[in-house]
This record gives C-alpha cells, structure tokens and sequence, in this order.
C-alpha cells in the first residue's frame, strides 16, 4: 500500500492543476474542460451510480422471483432456488455436527448447573454446531409434563441468554414461554465488544467489534458471521427435533437475534413459526450498519420482504420495534484501531411498513400478523407466546455459575480457531476447484480456463452491464517534454461514471507506426501524476516517464482508491448489490482500452500492464477478466493473498487495518494469486518484490509464486513467460528486470 508523506501533499496532488502547452486537444476527441479534483468527482459519481441501484434494487429483484401460489407445496417448490442461493450468499454450507447436547460449563465440569424459576427450570448447556464449533446458552424446560412446543429464542448481540429468563435486569420472556408449555433453547451470541480482536503474541490489537473481527476473515473464506450463527440455531433444531417428534418448532429473536431467525427460518422448513422484532426492515442501510451485516449480493435478490417470502407459508409474526441502538466501535487510541465504521439506530417506522407492503403484496394470502412491542400477540402466533420485551420478572442472582466474559471468549476464539483452518485447507479446496483445467497445451489453458474466467468476474468481482453511454472521448493537453508530451482524457462509462487518465505520446512516433503501450497504474491514495512526476512520490521512481522516454505509448489511469472511507464505503453499497470497486475499476479499464485501440500509433496486440501495491492488486485482477492486456506485471503486492487477508499470526495481516475493503467473498475457495495468475496465463505474467517490502514476507510470496511457476514451466512448456524479481529494497518500483521483461515481450526496440 502506498501511505503519502503527508495529508497536505496528497491534497495538493489530487486537485490537477492545469497549464496547457497548447489549446488542441488531442485529434478525433472533444476538448476536456473539467476541472477541480477529479479524483474526488470519480468517487462521487460511482457512489451516485450505487445509490440509484441501491433504490432500484427492490424492483429489480422480481425477475428473480418465480412464486407459484396454487399450494404450500407448489410455493415451496418455487422459492426452492431462491432458498439454496441465500443459503450459498451467508456461507451456511458446511456439514454440522452430529446432534448432542452438554449439560454443564465446558470445562470438564460434568455438573448439572440448574436454576430453578417461575415457569421451569434452567440449565447451562452447550451443543455441537461444526467441528471445533459449540453454542453455548440456556435450555428451559417447563415444570408440568412434557413440552407441547419448541422454541429457540435468541437474543441481541448486546444481551445474554440470563437476561432472557429475567437475570441481569432483564426480561423473564423465555420463563413466560415455558410456563406456557415450551421447551426454549436460548443460545449466545457474539457480541460487539473489542476485547479480544487481537493478538497479544505480535502485539497487535484493534477496536474490531469482536463480531467485525470474525466477519473479516469469514467472508474471504466464504462464510459470514450471520451464517455461522444461523448454523449454531439449525444445530439447535438439530437436537431438538433428533427424536422425530411433531411438536411445533419456532425461532424468535430481537435486534441482530431478530435477524438470525428470520435467515433461519427462510433456509430451513423445519421451522413451523418465526417472530422477528427489532430487525424487520433493517437491510434497507445495511450498508451504513456494522460490517458484520455485509452479505455479499444479499440486496440483488433479498430484501427483508424476500426473506419473509421465504418464510411463508408458514408463521410469520413481524414486532414492529424499531431495534436496538448502537453508536459503532470504540474510538482509535493507544493502537486499537483499524475499525470499520458503522452503527445502528432505530428502524424507521416508514421503511418497516415500506417492506411490510412489500411482502403482504407478494404474499398474498400468507402474510405476516403485524404486532407492535407491548401489544398482546395472538396465542396461535408463536406457540403461544404473549409479550416480547415488557413484564419483568427477575431471578435471584446468587448461585448461578456462569461467566458471561469467558463463555463470550470461547465462542469468539471458536470461531477464529475454526475459520483459521478453513484458510489452511484452503490450497487443497482451490486445487478440487480447479480439476477441470487442461493443461495439455497452451491453448488448451486458455480456452478451459473461461469458465473461470467468467466466475471469477461475476461471482467474485461482480460483474456490472456492459457501459451504456458513448464513449466521448475529451483529452487536453498537460505535458510537452522534450522527447514526449502528455494529455489528460477522460472517458464516459456509464451516467455519472467515468474514466480518467494521462496519455504519454513519443514525438518520434512516425506516421503509420504501431508502438506498444504500458499502462502504468498508480498505489493507494495515488493519482496518475505520481507514476509520472518525480517529485511526486519517491515509491514510483517515476517509471512511467521512464518507459515513455524508452519509446513507449504509456498510459496512466486513475483509479478510484482514493479518499479514505469515502472510497471504502464504496465496497460497502456495491458488495451487497454483487459488486466491488473492482467491477467499476475493470470496466474503466475496459473503456480505456476501446479508445486506446482506437489510436493511430497504438498496436492493439502489445499493451501491457504494470501496476505497483493497490496498482498491484489491479495488476492480478484486471488482466484476469480483460484478456486485452497482452501481459501482466505486479509490483509491490503480490503475496500469499488469501493469508494477508485471513492470518491472525502474521503481523502484517489486513486483520490489524482499516482497510476492510480488501475483503471479496470466497476468495479463500476459488481464487488466490496463483489462482489469478492462472487466468492470466498463458500472457507473460511477472512478479517484482523488494525483499524488505512491508506488505508480505517473501517466505509467503515465493511459496504463491512457486505455482505459477509450476503451472508456466512444468505444465504448459512456457518458463519464459513468466518471472520473479526479488531485490534489495522496500515498498517501491525497481525497473530492471521488469523494464527488461517488458522490451522482451513487447519487442521493443524492434529487433
């Protein structure tokens, strides 16, 4: 990652300042009159175009959505794809545990905890979820005769299970429950503290909500914190269905527990009822919310109507509360920091009624009963249960042996321990994944190769339509060296997007030539101008001036990974709606090259990318899907990706930072940088590290680059196509060995 000198320099940088060295604009193009900082306006108009998708998503979802109301079982039949993708987009895709049940703390304390209370009798119990993976919480059953329900009631992640049966000042809801005849299994969830997100071993620590902390990791590897505690209720309904029986099965929950019923029961039928309250209509800014919410692709094909619609036909009660309030993570101090914003406040009354509108219309005659907090609920709701949240019952405090802070402790590291080991099997998964590869020629790569091509654009990068408007070429003039002149240009990719950059031309070009082009693409908080100027950032070592004074056309993109969280919350509307920065930056780049090729100097078949850090990772990406790039060069980035992103042992982890948009969902499953290069293959691809490069170890990084090797030299007979620098220096371009690549494969200077 490129990090400016300072806050005042990187100012000064983005607001291009133009001083034309003639008025023409370049010919075949329009002149380019905008001004200010474009970089910023780039941002601003992707967060535009977000916005309005963001508005039109709920009418967009019903293409998606074939419902058949002719019966139960026609209606199931219907929303069973519906059913099966949200099951894939929360990550709830691993075999859980046999059912089994433990009474008592997990410590090799074998003893019953019970308490006795008004309604029933409640014992401290823990049940198999996933390997290495307990719930642990609370199981009531009533004290006269067997139960005539089952509940599972679940709480907010800013409540315990105790203050379910009326402890810690809370509600005696669950007691009410089984004084009314129901067994209730109360399970914990992961709360939004930071004590834990860290690593005293590396001294590392951070103010990541503890449920933040797990989502990060989860989500690279294909699972998300809703959907591990979704399993931890369906393993709950596991046991408590184990014998067969025919009582009815519900699931209630408030705030984020709220949230997790209602995903439980839309995945799995077993559940006969469902309330929800506090949550209902909270999607709708799922964006602005804890990143802990962040589904990849939920708001393309679920809102919380589409959720009730999968509940139906059965039991739906929907609590109009408007939820709990939470004002977001604890303010950086002392190194706890790298924390990604977002809160939550109450639920406006307006967007509840908006989704509840929505799902009565689809649903017809199985529409949800519509309660408000403190109002009776209908016994035949929710097996009989009256009020959510108002009679306070309390329970004697003494005795009871739980450790609220220790048992939220094993749950967390539970879920780190086991979604460390997903990332470590992970080589072996992307292995099975790839089988179907052939590697019996080069061609024959290729060509087998685009189906993983077309999944790594559309279920990994997101894929965005095709650009709608004209291209509009402006250009104006910016630079007139003595052996080059440059000119900035901006390109129109879709109604307030757009792409910009600065074209380097040789004067020596002559009439008729075709010359190869370098696209040259700037880090971080960068600009095209710090690829260019030296005195812009001492990290680029200008190597873009350089390969135009070497004879190339070079071509400078800007990026939109600028501007801090405003840039990151860009990843923040676009995932949920199956997109990221890269589906604009892939397009930007793609309308980049249909106006490059367009140029009388340009050939076609010989342009090049070479990008350093985020440039890097664009490096990896870009050429990946736009097979138009004839090579591939990463500086400054490549790495054991998947590692960087998932590792809590490794000091250098995006785990420790803000930049919690380097998440993409399942990566960890599909498509690590080996993986990627493997698209780029059989193009040349090559590989520059400064052995002393804070964004990877080179341990990691030769351990990555060993496959693409194997791949280039074992495999296809191409060892010439693909290389790696390792030099003596940090976070920087070299420009020797890849300046050397580059001439080779490019033929330049012609031989």
């Amino acid at each position: 990652m490129i990090r400016p000198a300072s806050v005042g320099s990187l100012c000064a940088l983005c607001v291009f300042v133009v001083s034309p060295v003639r008025a023409d604009p370049l010919p075949g193009t329009r002149p380019l009159t905008e001004t200010g900082d474009l970089a910023a306006k780039m941002v601003a108009g992707i967060h535009t175009y977000l916005d309005r998708e963001l508005a039109a998503a709920p009418e967009k979802r019903k293409a998606l959505w074939k419902l058949d109301h002719s019966s139960p079982e026609a209606y199931a039949k219907s929303v069973a794809p519906n059913r099966e993708r949200l099951r894939k987009l929360l990550g709830v895709v691993d075999r859980r545990e046999p059912p089994a049940m433990y009474y008592g703390l997990p410590l090799g304390q074998d003893r019953r905890w019970q308490w006795l209370f008004e309604g029933g009798t409640a014992t401290v119990v823990r049940w198999a979820v996933l390997p290495g993976v307990d719930a642990e919480g609370i199981l009531i059953e009533p004290d006269h005769g067997p139960a005539s329900a089952d509940v599972i009631a679940i709480p907010d992640a800013g409540q315990t299970p105790e203050q379910l049966i009326g402890m810690d000042d809370g509600d005696n809801f669950a007691g009410r429950l089984a004084a009314r005849g129901c067994r209730v299994l109360i399970p914990t969830l992961i709360d939004r503290a930071d004590t834990h997100s860290g690593n005293p071993r590396l001294g590392r620590a951070t103010n990541q909500p503890h449920r933040e902390f797990v989502q990060r990791m989860a989500y690279e590897m294909g699972r998300t914190l809703p959907g591990y505690e979704v399993q931890k209720v369906l393993a709950g309904a596991d046991w408590l269905t184990r014998d067969g029986n025919k009582r009815p099965l519900a699931v209630v929950g408030y705030g984020d527990g709220g949230l997790v019923a209602l995903l439980a029961t839309a995945l799995d039928e077993r559940f006969t009822a469902c309330q929800v309250s506090g949550a209902f209509g909270s999607l709708a800014a799922v964006w602005d919310q804890p990143i802990d919410r962040n589904v990849w692709g939920l708001l393309g094909e679920f809102g919380d109507a589409e959720l009730g619609l999968l509940v139906a036909p059965r039991k739906l009660v929907i609590d109009r509360l408007p939820g709990p309030n939470w004002g977001g993570p604890k303010p950086s101090k002392g190194g706890w920091s790298g924390a990604a914003p977002g809160t939550l406040g109450p639920i406006p009354a307006a967007t509840i009624d908006r989704e509840l509108g929505r799902l009565k219309a689809a649903a017809g005659k199985w529409s949800p009963v519509v309660v408000d907090g403190g109002k009776k609920v209908e016994t035949e709701s929710v097996v009989a249960a009256d009020e959510l949240k108002r009679h306070i019952s309390r329970v004697p405090g003494p005795g009871w042996p739980v450790d609220a802070a220790a048992r939220q402790k094993r749950q967390f590291e539970q879920l780190v321990n086991y979604t460390q080991k997903l990332w470590r099997d992970s080589d072996a998964v992307r292995a099975g994944y790839w089988k179907k590869a052939d590697a019996a020629s080069p061609a024959a790569w290729e060509k087998s190769s685009e189906p993983y091509r077309d999944y790594f654009h559309t279920e990994v990068i997101g894929k965005l339509p095709d650009p709608t408007v004209p291209l509009n070429p402006r250009t104006r003039p910016l630079y007139d060296e003595k052996t080059w002149t440059g000119y900035e240009v901006m390109l129109d990719v879709y109604p307030d997007v757009f792409a910009y950059g600065i074209l380097l031309l040789p004067k020596d070009l002559k009439p008729g030539e075709k010359r190869p082009v370098v696209v040259c693409q700037h880090g971080l908080e960068g600009t095209p101008r710090h690829v260019i100027d030296p005195e812009k950032s001492p990290v680029y070592e200008e190597f873009a001036r350089k390969l135009v004074e070497r004879g190339y056309i070079v071509y400078a993109p800007q990026n939109p990974y600028i501007g801090s969280t405003t840039f990151r919350q860009i990843q923040r509307k676009a995932q949920p709606l199956k997109a990221s920065l890269f589906s604009f930056i892939i397009r930007q780049h793609q309308r980049t090259l249909d106006w490059l090729e367009t140029l009388p100097g340009v050939d076609p078949k010989r342009i090049a990318f070479y990008g350093l850090s985020y440039g890097g990772k664009t490096a990896m990406r870009v050429p990946a899907v736009e097979k138009r790039y004839c090579l591939s060069i990463c500086s400054a980035d490549f790495n054991e990706w998947v590692g960087k992103c998932v590792s809590v042992e490794l000091d250098r982890s995006y785990m420790w930072t803000l930049e919690y948009d380097m998440y993409e969902f399942d990566l960890g499953g599909t498509f690590n940088y080996a993986e990627m290069a493997y698209l780029i293959a059989p193009r040349p691809f090559m590989v520059e590290r400064g052995h002393d490069d804070g964004v990877g170890i080179d341990e990691m990084v030769a351990y990555e680059y060993a496959k693409i090797r194997y791949l280039y030299a074992n495999r296809l007979k191409i060892a010439d196509r693909t290389e790696i620098e390792f030099f003596p220096g940090v976070h920087k371009i070299n420009g020797k060995g890849t300046f050397a690549f580059l001439d080779r494969h490019l033929n330049w200077p012609p031989r």
